[in-house]
């Protein structure tokens, strides 16, 4: 009776695999694929003192930087850790809570969620703690360039070393990944966020033009570049915003060479990570990257011309994976369900 029971518990359980990402949280369900691609953001709501969720998602996401005062939109997690437990908390439940639908006598799932390499025990315990109480019946950590490599079709189970750069909205894992394993791996605070904070500032440094976070981002995804365009200008670029001298609203225009002037800091940072990396790779597994290049994943990989800039300063093959944006999630899914894999994940 036990086992009948286990296992009917085992068929109806929907084990699931989370890309808890600082801007944006995949999920992927066994058997169905990503089921879920929203922004990580909480909107809360103050009542009499008493806070309550209002938005998550994408409802959340179109508030920010527009709420009254009695509502804040909330990014969880910053620099792919969580910042603030009890609203991730809050975000996970929601989204788990959406790709369940209303199935309250479903069995809780066992849930993989992936974590930056250069997190903490505490940073990574948090994460765990916030699945557990969402639901979780089991909770197991995949590392995030290991995810992104998984979901890139990379060899990780063999012995041949290859490098993945995986650019997110809070960190940018650089890894050099051997025998399910991760021979080399750093973390750098720098990825999509820095990216929107250095055009914010250029635009207020040089135009005295405050512009958000939601205007930066539009930016920075429609008309972001690594390198000035060939003709030195590129296309010209509308922007509204208020004027820190007269303090009214007021529109100006740019071009794609001051984004990518903008951007040159953030892209350098990235670009020290990949250096750092490739000095401290073992020289074996050092020949095998100039053979199998560098691959990039993640939104940052979209910003146009990056990989050329890549190939150019470290003089290696470099490649955008197929689906940059959903490799980790694909990679996490992967690692749940392939029993190739299955070594890969942790307990935290």
């Amino acid at each position: 009776m036990a086992s009948f029971l286990s296992r009917f518990f085992k068929f109806g359980a929907q084990n699931m695999a989370i890309d808890l990402g600082t801007a944006n949280t995949l999920v992927y369900v066994q058997d169905r694929g990503i089921v879920l691609n929203e922004p990580s953001v909480v909107a809360i709501e103050t009542i009499n003192g008493i806070k309550r969720v209002k938005a998550v998602g994408d409802d959340a996401k179109m508030m920010m930087g527009k709420t009254p005062d009695s509502i804040e939109a909330i990014r969880p997690l910053r620099d792919g850790v969580i910042a603030d437990i009890e609203i991730a908390e809050e975000m996970i439940k929601h989204f788990i809570r959406k790709v369940h639908g209303k199935r309250t006598f479903m069995p809780l799932p066992e849930i993989v969620i992936c974590v930056p390499s250069g997190s903490t025990s505490v940073e990574r315990r948090a994460i765990r703690d916030a699945a557990s109480n969402a639901g979780a019946s089991s909770v197991f950590l995949i590392l995030e360039p290991m995810a992104a490599a998984i979901g890139a079709d990379m060899p990780v189970t063999e012995p041949v070393g290859s490098m993945v750069v995986d650019i997110g909205g809070g960190t940018t894992e650089v890894a050099v990944l051997s025998l399910r394993g991760l021979a080399y791996t750093t973390s750098v605070r720098v990825g999509g966020d820095k990216m929107d904070e250095a055009i914010v500032s250029y635009v207020r440094r040089h135009h005295n033009l405050l512009i958000g976070e939601a205007t930066a981002e539009r930016i920075k995804k429609d008309y972001g570049c690594a390198t000035v365009p060939a003709d030195g200008v590129g296309e010209m670029i509308h922007l509204k915003g208020r004027d820190l001298v007269n303090g009214v609203p007021k529109e100006i225009t740019i071009t794609q060479a001051n984004i990518a002037e903008a951007l040159s800091e953030p892209i350098g940072a990235i670009i020290e990570g990949v250096r750092i990396a490739l000095e401290n790779t073992a020289p074996e597994l050092a020949a095998d990257i100039v053979d199998q290049g560098i691959v990039l994943t993640g939104g940052g990989a979209l910003i146009q011309g990056l990989d050329e800039y890549l190939r150019e300063e470290t003089g290696l093959p470099v490649s955008i994976a197929e689906d940059p944006l959903s490799c980790v999630a694909l990679g996490t899914g992967r690692a749940m369900e392939d029993p190739i894999y299955r070594g890969v994940l942790m307990t935290a």
